[in-house]
């Protein structure tokens, strides 16, 4: 196998009840351009084949490291990879995800290019019958402040854990919460906050898949709030530090409220008090967030729509889905 002068990089890989989606994401990173890797396999308790898989591969490429553990969900599986990883740079891959061959090297490049402590690259969404590039085809290097910014814009820079490389003495005082849903928005802009310098390169070559039974795409829970959650810690954080970026934090959890909104209008279930919860801060906060041009038209949308009620604003997003061919 070739050798790449390059350091090692570590791949993590948190892997859960994805038989169906394992083979192809492994043989994504078995494939990379840059070979210099360690790949760490964590099977987070799979009651599938997963570990079954993992073992499979182990034992055909030495690069691979298993290990099984109970379940404890995605925050301590990632947690578990980084502990053990010991490559100079780690990069997040989830289990039902898939690469393209290029995509380590490319982010490794540009971390070395730019001297940066994080590279990020983009991302396509895979829908069952569309694919979304969210590709802008632009490269720079730029510090905290403006990475956050754009995060809360949602402007070409994804929150999400995977599609970045990251220096692994970040992680040294930052962990994943434990059990917690969208665990990156918790997670992502402590690591940003705490480095120097971030370069972006944003070309897709991270797929995201968008599974019916994925967490984004799952049956409503009182566990969904915890994006609100996480998004309100990240805004209280940022406005502290950056007041100037008030308005910016002001959009992304209204986003968290419309986002988690959704989830419920697409739930059959029923729950009178969130829904109140939910529309009520919507409604109290609509006036600051809607002055903000910079707001996406989608999040203009759902504030609109939320005026009606949860019945209009589901007839609204199914629309939305329609048009969009996400649906």
């Amino acid at each position: 196998m070739k050798k790449d002068n390059g350091d090692l990089i570590s791949v993590i890989v948190p892997v859960y009840n994805v038989e169906a989606y394992l083979r192809k994401c492994i043989e994504s990173i078995l494939k990379q351009t840059y070979s210099n890797l360690e790949v760490i396999l964590i099977n987070d308790g799979s009651k599938d084949k997963c570990g079954e898989i993992c073992e499979e591969y182990r034992k055909k490429d030495k690069r691979i490291k298993v290990i099984h553990k109970v379940n404890e969900g995605l925050s301590e599986a990632r947690n578990t990879g980084i502990i053990n990883a010991t490559g100079k740079y780690i990069t997040f891959v989830d289990s039902d995800d898939y690469i393209d061959d290029c995509y380590v090297e490319l982010l490794y490049k540009t971390i070395i290019l730019y001297g940066a402590d994080i590279s990020i690259a983009s991302h396509r969404i895979l829908y069952e019958n569309r694919c979304i590039d969210k590709s802008t085809n632009e490269e720079f290097c730029a510090d905290s402040k403006l990475i956050l910014e754009k995060i809360l814009y949602d402007d070409g820079i994804d929150i999400s854990t995977w599609g970045k490389l990251y220096k692994i003495e970040l992680f040294n005082n930052i962990k994943f919460p434990k059990g917690r849903f969208y665990e990156d928005s918790a997670t992502t802009y402590k690591l940003i906050d705490i480095s120097s310098n971030i370069a972006v390169l944003s070309k897709a070559v991270y797929n995201y898949v968008m599974r019916k039974n994925s967490i984004s795409k799952s049956k409503f829970s009182k566990k969904k709030l915890d994006l609100i959650t996480s998004t309100k810690e990240m805004t209280d954080f940022i406005i502290n530090k950056y007041p100037e970026l008030t308005n910016a934090c002001n959009r992304r959890l209204m986003y968290a409220y419309l986002s988690t909104l959704t989830q419920l209008a697409q739930s059959k279930e029923t729950n009178k008090q969130i829904e109140k919860e939910l529309l009520d801060y919507i409604r109290k906060n609509r006036q600051v967030v809607l002055k903000d041009k910079r707001i996406p038209k989608r999040d203009r949308l759902g504030i609109y729509a939320s005026i009606f009620g949860l019945g209009f604003y589901k007839f609204t997003w199914n629309c939305y889905l329609c048009i969009s061919k996400r649906k």
